[in-house]
């Protein structure tokens, strides 16, 4: 029987999975992700039953392995900023 992973795993893990959500250069995909590592998480809240938590463990583990690599392929191919983002200031040039 696996052994359940302690409440204070499955905070990091949860930590690990929205600061990698929060990665994604791209707007869509980082709201995406940030919604959906939150509703995952709230629906196991209240789970008591070990097994089911072990499995939920190791499988969010290695789904955050596949999102970290997608964040850094997602932030060399980023495209331009949508309108909804904020945006950088542009700088004025001094010498002029």
């Amino acid at each position: 029987m696996a052994s359940a992973p302690s409440k204070q795993s499955l905070l990091h893990l949860y930590h690990s999975m929205l600061r990698t959500s929060q990665s994604f250069s791209s707007y869509n995909f980082r709201q995406y992700f940030v919604r959906r590592t939150k509703s995952t998480f709230r629906e196991l809240q209240n789970e008591t039953d070990p097994a089911k938590l072990a499995a939920f463990y190791d499988e969010k583990l290695k789904e955050l392995a596949v999102l970290k690599r997608s964040a850094i392929v997602n932030q060399l191919y980023g495209g331009w900023r949508l309108v909804v983002e904020k945006q950088k200031p542009e700088h004025e040039r001094s010498d002029s």
